[in-house]
């Protein structure tokens, strides 16, 4: 593989609201996407405080259902209900977390860096994020990300057990793509990007 077919990979992946629960790929394919990503995705210090949910099925609709009824305590009805539905429309979610406890072991050991830790660990999930969704793109499925952390994490650590120690991060429902994502658009590269020789 060349780097310009990573590059074709990476301009590939887009931003995907309108899916469907029609399967493309074996949950295996998602599964093993996720288990590699989440072993090769780079963490500072090797921290490895990655943590991963897959839901697929009943379990993925019930979340959404307690991100709807969450979000219904905060907005209106005519502003959820419309949005929750694409993303349940979808078969599978993937849930990000970071563990806090390997978090707090590194800021104890190396307490110069204390306050990078946290920041360092964003960085660490933001790049698995990109990793799973690049892939999933790859195999033929359609994803966002989502941010109702602080609303459902509560409810996500009853339902499926999940240690009070792991933070969720952000939420990746996927599907059969069915809508195009539309064009998108770019701020001039010469206003990003500046080099010196």
């Amino acid at each position: 593989m060349s780097y310009q077919d990573f590059l074709n990979s990476v301009k590939a992946r887009r931003t995907y609201y309108g899916i469907s629960n029609e399967k493309v790929v074996e949950e295996s394919v998602v599964e093993d996407i996720v288990k590699q990503a989440v072993l090769h995705a780079p963490s500072a210090f090797n921290s490895q405080s990655a943590r991963v949910l897959v839901l697929f099925g009943k379990e993925h609709d019930k979340l959404w259902e307690i991100v709807r009824n969450q979000l219904h305590r905060v907005a209106p009805a005519a502003q959820v209900d419309g949005k929750i539905d694409s993303f349940k429309a979808g078969y599978g979610t993937v849930l990000y977390f970071e563990d806090q406890t390997v978090i707090k072991g590194l800021q104890e050991a190396y307490a110069a860096y204390a306050d990078n830790f946290p920041v360092w660990s964003n960085h660490s999930g933001g790049m698995l994020q990109f990793i799973v969704w690049t892939a999933l793109e790859q195999a033929g499925l359609g994803a966002s990300l989502q941010h109702y952390g602080q609303l459902i994490e509560g409810d996500v650590q009853k339902e499926w057990g999940v240690p009070a120690s792991w933070s969720l991060l952000a939420q990746m429902p996927f599907g059969k793509p069915v809508a195009d994502p539309g064009e998108k658009q770019f701020s001039p590269i010469e206003e990003r990007v500046k080099i010196y020789r």
